[in-house]
């Protein structure tokens, strides 16, 4: 049995490095293509499409979430380096916070792109592009649920022991967690898995099929066929992202509450969990880096903004407005000297 306990107290250093490891390599893969792909989509979404009735306003949304989880991967990326946290607990907790709200935010707003453009297809006349303040308040309302559901991902972890430099020394899902009855922890794990994750993906599949069978309706003009074809794509898209970035972090997720609240597991089972719920939790970050490509191979607009031709063109307009602007400032200076 001593035997046991020790071959098992060694795998788990190992596992906390492969753990460390692991999160600095895909996070720094992420970086990069999730900052330059979310910029361009906000900047293509604000600056161009005017027209909400392809939910683009849920598609901004979507992006200043991934956009943020983004920006935090660089504090993330130097604590799994090197193995230490000189911020302060409280950035630490903010930023281990805005992990789950860019996921459960993204979960949020893809099932409500899959319901507004089965609408659109299924409805026609009645969700309209004008449907503009009612997308807005849909979003301010799933902010706001995502960011109060999320809450018990930082309340739920103790501050650790600061060091005698003043560094703390550990971070994140490494910090311990606060004492819970069995109860409370499988009913917290149990809403997080049916509200933040099935009850979306039955959404989204629902909407899917829906979409689907109305391509099969025998009154549908070429036209109208065109698009709901493209709504089509844009929800099996979403689909997509949920079974590739969402759904293997929500099979791992009670697993590993389980391998961490039961002593009595093996230590096989726990090794496996632990090596396994790292790669999950970084797909679904990876979902940054999706979210865009949807766009450009779902949304018209977007693919036509971001071929050259059209980037170009905005280039010279904006410099154009911009030297415009500044000739009519020293035209009003001159003309303020003259007086």
């Amino acid at each position: 049995m001593n035997d046991s306990a020790f071959v098992c107290e060694n795998r788990t250093i190992d596992i906390k490095e492969y753990q460390r490891y692991t999160y600095a390599i895909i996070y720094t893969v992420i970086l990069v293509p999730g900052l330059i792909s979310n910029v361009l989509a906000l900047w293509v979404f604000h600056v161009y499409v005017k027209e909400t009735k392809k939910a683009v306003i849920f598609m901004i949304n979507l992006a200043i979430a991934d956009l943020l989880q983004v920006l935090s991967l660089p504090l993330r990326i130097y604590y799994y380096l090197n193995q230490s946290w000189p911020f302060g607990h409280v950035l630490c907790m903010f930023c281990f916070y805005l992990k789950y709200v860019n996921m459960y935010a993204s979960i949020y707003f893809l099932a409500c792109i899959s319901i507004r453009r089965c609408l659109l297809i299924i409805y026609p006349l009645r969700y309209k592009a004008t449907e503009r303040r009612r997308d807005r308040t849909w979003c301010a309302i799933g902010w706001f649920i995502v960011c109060i559901g999320c809450l018990p991902f930082p309340l739920l972890r103790k501050n650790s022991d600061s060091s005698e430099s003043g560094k703390s020394e550990i971070c994140f899902s490494e910090l311990p967690m606060v004492p819970l009855t069995l109860a409370s922890g499988v009913t917290l794990v149990t809403l997080a898995e049916l509200i933040g994750f099935l009850l979306p993906l039955a959404v989204v599949l629902t909407c899917t099929w829906l979409t689907a069978a109305s391509l099969r309706e025998k009154n549908c003009v070429l036209q109208d066929a065109g698009e709901k074809h493209k709504a089509l794509k844009m929800v099996l898209s979403c689909a997509g992202v949920f079974l590739v970035c969402f759904m293997p972090y929500h099979i791992t997720f009670p697993l590993d509450f389980l391998a961490k609240s039961n002593k009595q597991l093996s230590c096989a089972f726990r090794t496996a969990i632990q090596r396994s719920h790292p790669i999950t939790l970084c797909l679904a970050s990876f979902n940054s880096c999706l979210d865009p490509v949807m766009y450009y191979f779902t949304t018209d607009e977007f693919k036509r903004r971001l071929s050259r031709p059209e980037l170009v063109e905005s280039f010279h307009l904006h410099r154009r407005m911009s030297c415009s602007t500044t000739e009519v400032k020293a035209l009003q200076s001159e003309q303020e000297g003259g007086i």
